[in-house]
C-alpha cells in the first residue's frame, strides 16, 4: 500500500497540461502517485486543503477548515476522478459520481435571489450566508467539471501514460505525459524494455 508524504504542506507538482485551463484538472491531480510507492495528498489535511483552495482563490487563507470540509474535498474529488476515468476510457458515468456533480453544483447559488426588506425595498441577496465556503468551492469545483467534460476540450482528455503516476492532463500533440519527469520516466522504461528483449532474443 502506499505511503502517504507527511509533510506539512507537501511539495506540489507541476501542473499537468491543461491544469491552468480547468481547475478541476488541477483539483483531480491534487493526489500524485510516486514512484517508491509514494504519494502526495495536497488535500491531505485540513490545513493544507485551506491553502489548496486559497492558493486558487476559492476561499481566505484564514477560513479554517475542519477534517470534516477536507473530507468532503477528497470525497468530491475521487468522484471527478472517475467521470474523468470514464470518458478517457469511452465507459459509461458511475451513477454516484454523477449525483455527487449534480449535488455539488446545487450548493451554490447560480444568481442572487430578490429580496424584500420592509423598510428598505426590494434588494438581491445569495440565499446561502457568505461564509459558506466549502459549498461555494464545491460547487466551482463541480461546475467547472461539467464545462471541461462537456465543452470541446472534452476528447483531449487523458492519464498520464507514465506507471505510477495517476494525473490527468489534456493532451497536446502526441505528448502523453503529465510532466517532464513523466516522460522521461516513460521513455527509460521503453528503452529498458528493448534492451531486455534484444538480450533475451
Amino acid at each position: 500500500m502506499s505511503e502517504p508524504l507527511t509533510a506539512e504542506f507537501p511539495p506540489s507538482p507541476p501542473p499537468a497540461p491543461g491544469a491552468e485551463q480547468y481547475l478541476a484538472l488541477d483539483f483531480v491531480n491534487s493526489a500524485v502517485a510516486l514512484p517508491g510507492g509514494q504519494f502526495v495528498d495536497l488535500l491531505g489535511t485540513p490545513e493544507a486543503a485551506n491553502r489548496w483552495l486559497a492558493e486558487r482563490g476559492l476561499a481566505p487563507a484564514d477560513a479554517g477548515l475542519r477534517e470534516m470540509c477536507t473530507t468532503q474535498l477528497r470525497s468530491l474529488r475521487e468522484h471527478l476522478r472517475a467521470l474523468f476515468a470514464a470518458r478517457v476510457d469511452g465507459l459509461p458515468a458511475l451513477p454516484a459520481a454523477l449525483s455527487a456533480v449534480n449535488d455539488a453544483l446545487t450548493k451554490a447559488p447560480t444568481a442572487a435571489l430578490l429580496r424584500w426588506d420592509d423598510r428598505n425595498g426590494p434588494y438581491r441577496a445569495a440565499p446561502h450566508p457568505a461564509d459558506e465556503i466549502l459549498d461555494h468551492a464545491l460547487a466551482t469545483l463541480a461546475a467547472n467539471t461539467a464545462d471541461l467534460l462537456t465543452g470541446p476540450d472534452a476528447g483531449r482528455l487523458i492519464a498520464c501514460g507514465s506507471a505510477p503516476c495517476t494525473r490527468y492532463l489534456l493532451r497536446h500533440g502526441r505528448r502523453h505525459w503529465c510532466s517532464t519527469r513523466c516522460g522521461d520516466r516513460a521513455r527509460a522504461a521503453r528503452a529498458y524494455a528493448r534492451r531486455t528483449r534484444s538480450q533475451t532474443d
